[in-house]
């Protein structure tokens, strides 16, 4: 399978301009001219995100698309994969939203523009768990990519998790996985980029 068309998830309270998403458009766009990349900003409402991700793809050949999605957008990557059957790699992927946002319901600050703000409403803790497919088995290749020293996950959550995905562990790290760029070439390969 070739990939065609990618989409990237960010987390949650980021953004299009987090790091990670900016080293994959730029790669993408430098590298992969041909390839459809989409990363669209993502409303604090999961059931809102995943109605603008459904509109965004429904033209897409499932066959030849892949999602990528980082922490809270990992979550949302793995019921997009389910949806599709799609590829999908989940970076430092959140495993419980529904448990671990309860504590941010109310106004929050953005990553990337403390100026902006977003309100996490408690009735998105209903729709997050609406979104989990824990005790599906995989739809489509996945790989996870987790930094043990990531400090807003825990990283044996996240391998129990993914237990049947292809997984790159790495000692150390950090929760915004600083060292993307030095895995983005195995993230490529195994999104055999067009």
């Amino acid at each position: 399978m070739v990939t065609t068309h990618l989409l990237y998830l960010h987390g949650f309270r980021s953004s299009p301009q987090s790091a990670k998403a900016q080293h994959m458009a730029r790669h993408v766009a430098q590298q992969h001219p041909r390839v459809h990349f989409w990363c669209p900003q993502l409303p604090p409402s999961p059931r809102a995100a995943m109605e603008l991700v459904e509109q965004g793809i429904c033209g897409w050949p499932q066959a030849n698309m892949a999602v990528v999605g980082s922490s809270l957008g990992g979550y949302y990557a793995s019921w997009v994969a389910q949806q599709t059957g799609c590829p999908s790699v989940v970076l430092n992927p959140a495993v419980d939203p529904a448990r671990d946002l309860a504590r941010y319901i109310g106004e929050q600050t953005a990553w990337h523009d403390p100026a902006q703000r977003l309100f996490f409403r408690a009735e998105y803790i209903d729709e997050l768990h609406a979104l989990d497919v824990r005790g599906c088995p995989p739809a489509g290749p996945e790989l996870a990519l987790i930094a043990q020293g990531d400090e807003l996950l825990d990283w044996r959550e996240m391998a129990a998790r993914y237990a049947q995905a292809r997984q790159i562990v790495r000692a150390g790290g950090d929760h915004a996985l600083s060292e993307f760029p030095a895995l983005l070439p195995q993230v490529v390969d195994f999104l055999n980029l067009a």
